[in-house]
């Protein structure tokens, strides 16, 4: 519950910024060109708010509402998600939206999007400049990477040693990664000590990479025992830190990935079992042990989860981090790059969603809290913002109806050929645009519900 309670209070803190500042944004480029805004709330407010107030002398009530999904601005004289189609039947008036140039009503809309950007952008250099740039190079990782069977039948082999594509070398191990070698052409590596390369189709399908288990690739991790859990099954088999686990069942293992592969296969086996006598027959193992270039078969019978009760190190304990450091103006051009780059890649991934694949893995407002750290890290938290308003950004200038891109597309339209669309078309388009994104709001948490319940 409090590991539950914490990413709820990070995700809403981080929601809360995003939403304040992408309306901000509107707020700002209205009051500018003297449109009056009418409401700004953060979350909505059907039927009653939690919190209200007018200024004295202002045109503006500010407010908060109870219903966490965004927030609004609502403008004079601009049809937008509050439908209120009775001030369009009026005569126009200076202040309203709708009697501004088309570039003044341009600059409002696409104001929200813009904050959301520039936000993202300063969060990265922020980062950068208070924590610097802290990875492990790929090239670093001495003991090479482990492959699943449809790397391994493009060439690859466990401990190969990944060095980068033609489009340049792997700066550490991250969903760019990924990224390249599904693009790329030719992927170089180093095997025994010699450098080489490896021909890709370079059309690989990234999700599949990513959702395939085992994936296909990951950090190779020696299964040399870190630590034992006292009273585990590990403790009663008599391992000790620096053993080496090299076989369960009969087969060989040379890695932890190829131990923990060989636990979920047995995982699969007893999600299915009928029976207390065929679950327990999966339960019974046998682990080979290795110390001092002996080797010891121990017969064992493992917990209901298959907890054998040892840890191995990880990746960012086996191998030395690299940290660069950044003055404060040093920051401001690198978070500008990092943003970009992390914008770019999520327009390059946006093609996997229009997949049947892509679709199950949409996910709402339960995978996006998930994403937060179980504890409370400044650090995962602000990186985590900045991405949420790279998203935010990015989501919103779609040419959607009902998104601030779909009036951003009438406008430029208006602004090409010189003819307004109708009043009435532009409702019936807020409404098939809202509509579009109810049907996806539903399909995404649907799939957080599946997943929670275990069909996903």
């Amino acid at each position: 519950m409090e590991i539950f309670l914490i990413r709820v209070l990070q995700f809403m803190l981080a929601i809360s910024i995003l939403v304040l500042l992408h309306e901000g944004g509107h707020f700002f480029f209205a009051k500018l060109f003297g449109v009056r805004v009418e409401k700004f709330y953060l979350f909505f407010d059907p039927w009653f708010h939690l919190f209200e107030f007018k200024p004295k002398k202002s045109d503006t009530t500010y407010g908060v509402g109870w219903l966490p999904l965004g927030g609004y601005c609502k403008i004079s004289g601009m049809i937008d998600e509050s439908f209120d189609t009775e001030q369009m039947k009026r005569p126009p008036q200076p202040w309203e939206f709708r009697t501004k140039p088309a570039w003044q009503r341009l600059l409002i809309m696409v104001g929200g999007v813009l904050v959301n950007f520039l936000l993202a952008l300063f969060i990265y250099a922020m980062i950068l400049f208070h924590w610097g740039d802290t990875y492990i190079p790929v090239r670093n990782m001495t003991n090479g990477m482990a492959f699943n069977a449809d790397a391994k039948a493009l060439g690859f082999r466990d401990g190969d040693i990944l060095i980068g594509t033609e489009k340049g070398e792997f700066k550490d191990f991250n969903a760019d990664l990924y990224r390249d070698l599904a693009e790329a052409r030719r992927v170089d590596i180093v095997r025994g000590g010699k450098a080489m390369s490896i021909s890709l189709p370079g059309d690989l399908n990234m999700l599949d990479m990513l959702q395939k288990q085992p994936q296909f690739v990951r950090p190779l991790i020696p299964a040399r025992v870190d630590s034992v859990l006292q009273g585990s099954v590990a403790a009663t088999m008599g391992m000790r830190p620096g053993d080496m686990v090299v076989g369960i069942n009969g087969k060989e293992v040379g890695s932890w990935n190829a131990f923990v592969d060989e636990i979920d296969r047995m995982k699969d086996v007893l999600a299915v079992a009928k029976t207390p006598a065929d679950s327990m027959k999966v339960r019974r193992a046998t682990i080979v042990t290795e110390r001092g270039g002996v080797r010891d078969t121990s017969a064992v019978v493992l917990s209901p989860e298959l907890v054998l009760g040892f840890t191995v190190k990880t990746a960012s304990s086996l191998y030395q981090p690299v940290t660069i450091e950044y003055g404060f103006w040093e920051s401001l051009p690198a978070g500008v790059v990092y943003g970009v780059d992390v914008l770019k890649g999520y327009v390059s991934d946006m093609k996997y969603v229009f997949s049947a694949d892509g679709a199950k893995s949409l996910g709402g407002f339960g995978t996006i809290g998930s994403l937060f750290p179980p504890i409370w890290d400044w650090y995962l938290f602000w990186k985590m913002t900045a991405f949420l308003s790279i998203i935010l950004a990015f989501m919103n200038i779609l040419p959607i109806p009902a998104l601030d891109g779909g009036h951003v597309l009438f406008l430029l339209y208006e602004m090409i050929t010189g003819r307004k669309p109708s009043e009435n078309f532009m409702i019936r388009a807020e409404y098939v645009g809202f509509g579009i994104l109810i049907l996806l709001m539903v399909v995404a948490n649907l799939n957080d519900i599946l997943r929670w319940l275990g069909y996903m």
